[in-house]
């Protein structure tokens, strides 16, 4: 099943897309926003599914021309959004291109940080910041969205609680990550507004391509038009999802819309690309001595899609101009 939300109201009108994305129908009757549907999933996940199947036949008299450009993100605000590094072949890296040993707990334990989830940015949106000059990068990852998920619970048992997948774009803001970290207590302003795919997924969409509690597909990324990256999403995944969700409730129950992220996509095999600039500009440092690549300035377009066997896109596209904010 495919979920969408129009870009209406703060928390969006759920839609239910047809898997070929061409068209889209509205369920008022079984739930308004993909929040409402996620708080009673258990109940309402087989209606959601009936129209599906209903709009998938062309038997749907409401359906309507589904427009990517019209949404926001599946969740306009969420309750909760945790961001991961599962590959950790990508911490290495950065942490290898300045001088710095790794710990070998990163081999066997997440790293996460909890981001801010209130003012997500629609996937057609522009990114808007005040400078250029804070090092604006993107981040090509997927994402989980979970159910009510109790407290230490096992991996085993987590990945019964994964309802949804989307694409992220976790943008960072690079040159103030150091002077904050260096405070020791975190990301904040270095970490600005996520963007997700216009539509989120049920596993089951993704066939054999979801398997071992990953996604076993190429994750495309485009810079004003030029393919950027498409590391497969899981070839050297250190931690699936199911691991992350766990990691996250260790401590604390997870509500209903929970969203994890994987973190940026990388692959040892670097012929792939990267998703994101600092994989980029490290590599270059290593080759080289030092970055080539710049960080994203003002009318920089970024694409992030992900595409079926037969080049059929899954999710929609987020597709972003970089822009100045004028407060």
């Amino acid at each position: 099943m495919k979920l969408a939300s129009l870009n209406q109201g703060r928390d969006g009108v759920l839609v239910v897309v047809s898997r070929d994305l061409a068209r889209a129908v509205k369920v008022p009757a079984i739930a308004a926003t993909l929040q409402a549907a996620l708080d009673d999933w258990a109940v309402l996940q087989p209606r959601l599914e009936a129209v599906y199947q209903r709009l998938n036949d062309h038997l749907e008299p409401d359906a309507f021309a589904f427009d990517q450009g019209a949404c926001h993100s599946p969740l306009p605000r969420a309750y909760h959004w945790a961001d991961g590094s599962a590959y950790v072949n990508h911490v290495e890296l950065v942490r290898k291109a300045r001088g710095a040993e790794m710990p070998d707990s990163f081999w066997h334990e997440p790293l996460m940080y909890q981001g801010g989830a209130d003012s997500f940015i629609p996937p057609h949106s522009p990114i808007r910041l005040a400078d250029d000059a804070w090092g604006i990068d993107l981040e090509a990852e997927l994402a989980v969205v979970t159910d009510d998920v109790p407290m230490g619970i096992g991996a085993q048992q987590a990945a019964g609680h994964i309802r949804l997948l989307m694409l992220v774009n976790d943008v960072s803001l690079r040159n103030l990550i150091p002077g904050e970290l260096a405070k020791g207590f975190g990301f904040y302003q270095s970490k600005p507004s996520s963007s997700f795919s216009p539509v989120a997924v049920t596993p089951d969409e993704l066939g054999d391509a979801w398997r071992a509690g990953k996604v076993h597909r190429p994750l495309v990324s485009h810079l004003n038009g030029e393919l950027f990256g498409q590391p497969d999403a899981g070839t050297d995944m250190t931690f699936d999802f199911p691991t992350l969700v766990a990691h996250a409730a260790r401590t604390r129950p997870l509500g209903a819309g929970t969203i994890i992220g994987s973190g940026t996509v990388s692959n040892y095999d670097r012929s792939a690309g990267s998703s994101c600039l600092a994989e980029k500009r490290m590599l270059e440092l290593i080759e080289h001595g030092a970055p080539k690549t710049p960080f994203l300035a003002f009318g920089d377009r970024v694409r992030i899609e992900m595409f079926d066997a037969a080049g059929h896109s899954i999710f929609g596209a987020i597709d972003q101009v970089v822009e100045r904010h004028e407060p």
